[in-house]
């Protein structure tokens, strides 16, 4: 697969690029990527996935077999060659405002607004949907394991669960965005300057004759970096091989059983020993809610792993993300856009959003304003500029830049909020502006439709 081909779009986003092509249909748009809603028990996103879409917006283009390929197509046999000669210098050539990654984004919001020609607009549609989607995801869902795990790492382990190979590596990016402090993906870490983690596998321990050996061949090999797993057969048995043997490891992990009774009994035979620095780590099956009532229960666990429910969210396995249109220019006149089928109404115009910060330095509330309205009480805008004329205006940030932005906006959002049990709405409003435009395009619509 090409990572930067045109062809990664839905069908009818070229049907429709060729259709405007074809009738001449010469017009600048803008369109929006939000959220309309948010799942179940979630109280935020995380914005991820913006660096992976600048990357195919400065590179997308279409080879010459893929318009072969689109020539021959039932679809686009009556379509003209200037069409095809259009594709074949196709490049991006809009400007790019969005959050940056790490934001929290709530409902409405828009996370990333493109003003390009509009069949331009039209054919990154998908790919966009897709990544900011895909990322943003994850990136909430890592956000409630950390706020579960109290101050403990998390640790991606999440590759082998993924939707194929190419999820692994976004989704060990965006759990990183949400707060993991590595992963387990070593490719993730070579690409995304992520620390990388990892122990040893049941396997090694039977492979050998006995579990000693096992410790102790893997502690020749590593002797400064050894996690020793301690439930392939028995965990008191282990722990106390370990001890016995006088070579302390850098840590030991639990996979099974009873989480909070086995890491207490671990953690007190360990201080025992005088290794109070040697780390216990537990994986298995993990989420936010198993890691939450380990934690209440007082388990003595420094460090989760945790790999399903990160790369492949059961709760929220999907985003109700949406790329709507919301303004055309045609001809120096400026046409603003919206959608108002029975729940599924957008707003028009191009927008900001402001979010305001209390005096106790807590965010209390966002506001959504038509682009080039002023900042209510000063307020933050969050939507930046990030291209322009199809050029980025920034280099790339670190992961651990966009995690501590992350951690660094979930400190000022109030609790309630944060808890992962229960949903809470957060106020989001629209400007009196916003919302008379949106009543204007309404009537005027309803006045077309009944001509």
């Amino acid at each position: 697969m090409r990572e930067y081909s045109g062809l990664l779009t839905d069908l009818y986003e070229l049907t429709m690029a060729a259709g405007y092509l074809q009738t001449g249909f010469d017009a600048r748009a803008t369109f929006e990527l939000f959220a309309r809603h948010l799942p179940p028990k979630r109280n935020y996103l995380v914005a991820a996935g913006l660096e992976q879409a600048l990357e195919f917006l400065g590179n997308v283009s279409f080879t010459a077999d893929e318009i072969d390929y689109l020539r021959r197509h039932p679809l686009f046999r009556n379509i003209r060659r200037e069409f095809f000669d259009y594709l074949a210098e196709f490049h991006f050539t809009g400007d790019v405002w969005a959050m940056p990654e790490g934001t929290l984004v709530f409902p409405g919001e828009p996370v990333l607004r493109i003003t390009a020609p509009i069949i331009e607009g039209q054919i990154m549609e998908t790919y966009l949907l897709a990544m900011l989607s895909y990322q943003t995801m994850i990136a909430s869902k890592a956000a409630r394991v950390v706020t579960a795990a109290e101050g403990r790492q998390i640790v991606d382990f999440g590759a082998r669960r993924a939707h194929g190979i190419r999820a692994s590596l976004l989704a060990a990016r965006a759990a990183s965005i949400g707060g993991c402090q590595g992963t387990s993906n070593v490719l993730a870490g070579q690409q995304f300057g992520m620390n990388t983690y990892g122990t040893q596998a049941h396997s090694w321990v039977m492979a050998h004759e006995t579990e000693p050996e096992a410790f102790q061949k893997f502690l020749d090999v590593f002797p400064e970096g050894s996690v020793l797993l301690l439930d392939t057969y028995d965990v008191h048995k282990a722990v106390r091989e370990i001890i016995g043997a006088g070579r302390k490891p850098a840590g030991v992990r639990l996979d099974s059983g009873d989480l909070v009774k086995d890491s207490r009994w671990v953690r007190r035979e360990l201080d025992r020993a005088g290794w109070k620095d040697v780390k216990v780590f537990a994986s298995g099956d993990l989420d936010e809610f198993k890691i939450a009532k380990l934690v209440k229960r007082g388990a003595a666990i420094d460090s989760f792993g945790v790999g399903t429910a990160l790369a492949t969210p059961g709760d929220a396995p999907h985003l109700n993300m949406i790329y709507k249109l919301v303004e055309v220019e045609r001809g120096g006149k400026v046409r603003e856009a919206a959608k108002f089928s029975h729940a599924k109404a957008t707003y028009p115009g191009r927008k900001q959003v402001f979010r305001h910060v209390a005096a106790k330095g807590e965010i209390a509330g966002d506001t959504i304003a038509l682009a080039g309205e002023p900042a209510p009480n000063g307020d933050e805008p969050l939507l930046i500029e990030v291209m322009r004329s199809g050029r980025r205006l920034a280099a790339p940030e670190p992961i651990g830049a966009l995690r501590d932005r992350c951690m660094a906006n979930l400190a000022k959002l109030p609790g309630r909020y944060r808890q992962i049990q229960r949903s809470a709405a957060y106020p989001v409003r629209y400007t009196k502006r916003l919302t008379a435009m949106r009543d204007q395009v309404k009537q005027r619509v309803r006045s077309f439709a009944l001509k």
